[in-house]
């Protein structure tokens, strides 16, 4: 973007967000209770259910009865309607779990299979990618990301690559934590990526000040990791009764106002929560349905949260 039209664009992307946001929340209220809200990929139109399923220690088990309640999350997350599975060579033995599973059950065709590489080097990166290709049992990746921008810079050629012949379907990239908005702003603004995910909940909104408006103008769609921030919101309010009014959202669980909450900004495309647990996985999915929160309730939830 030109330097001098800077501050327009942020005030001509505040209005887009507005007014998306509003249609947002009409449209949600609007849907089924039980069919999942769909959102599309800017850069090819596809569209995919706002609730994915991560990996991150839950699939990072052994053979046996560790495996018994994955097959059933991952069986289940089908079901529901789900298609977005994140993992990453970081996660341990997650990405032959995926693999395996879903080769068990025969999902992979009904899958949308995101993983990451992470390392440095051109021949580690393509070594260790052809290495996740191998453990989810695919000759193709959906979506490959650079973790945590490493080596950013190199795997994005290769990447570039990866993509024009077909072994990859969309790039991306990832991080974590604030602390690394400056340079995960500069690859957006400068490279040309399909996806990016980040870290966003209603404790750690950082994103929304530069990335997820940059995401929107950038034509980016947005995978959010850390929905719980890694359990803070559940201690904060361990004490707390769910309030009535989480009804107005078709909410019926902390878990699923959490997450609406979420899903309810425009720029989002998918959230990927985490679990192990059967249970876990289908309060989860509920939140990919029925109506979201409008402005006016976000900011409630934000304020009760604290």
């Amino acid at each position: 973007m030109p330097p001098g039209d800077r501050s327009d664009t942020r005030l001509s992307r505040r209005a887009l967000l507005t007014l998306m946001m509003a249609a947002g929340a009409a449209g949600g209220a609007s849907g089924a209770r039980g069919v999942p809200i769909l959102r599309a990929i800017p850069s090819s139109k596809e569209t995919v259910p706002v609730i994915g399923l991560g990996t991150w220690q839950t699939f990072d088990v052994g053979a046996g009865a560790a495996r018994a309640p994955l097959r059933q999350v991952l069986q289940q997350f089908v079901e529901l309607g789900g298609r977005i599975v994140d993992s990453s060579p970081m996660y341990g033995r997650a990405e032959s779990v995926v693999g395996e599973l879903a080769a068990e059950l025969g999902l992979r065709d009904k899958l949308f299979i995101a993983t990451k590489v992470w390392t440095s080097g051109r021949d580690a990166g393509s070594a260790q990618m052809n290495e996740s290709m191998r453990r989810l049992r695919t000759p193709r990746v959906d979506l490959m990301q650079v973790h945590n921008l490493v080596d950013w810079r190199t795997h994005l050629r290769t990447l570039a690559e990866w993509k024009r012949a077909g072994r990859v379907r969309y790039v991306g990239v990832t991080h974590y934590t604030a602390g690394a908005y400056g340079e995960l702003e500069q690859v957006l603004q400068t490279e040309p990526l399909d996806f990016v995910q980040l870290n966003y909940s209603v404790v750690e909104r950082e994103a929304e000040r530069r990335l997820l408006p940059l995401a929107v103008d950038r034509g980016l769609a947005v995978l959010v990791n850390r929905p719980f921030a890694e359990g803070a919101l559940f201690r904060r309010v361990r004490a707390q009764t769910l309030p009535p009014w989480a009804a107005e959202a078709g909410c019926r669980s902390w878990a699923q106002l959490f997450l609406k909450w979420i899903v309810a900004h425009p720029a989002v495309t998918c959230v990927i929560p985490a679990t192990s647990r059967p249970e876990h996985l289908e309060d989860n999915m509920q939140a990919g349905t029925g109506p979201l929160p409008d402005a006016a309730l976000r900011d409630r939830i934000a304020a009760l949260v604290g």
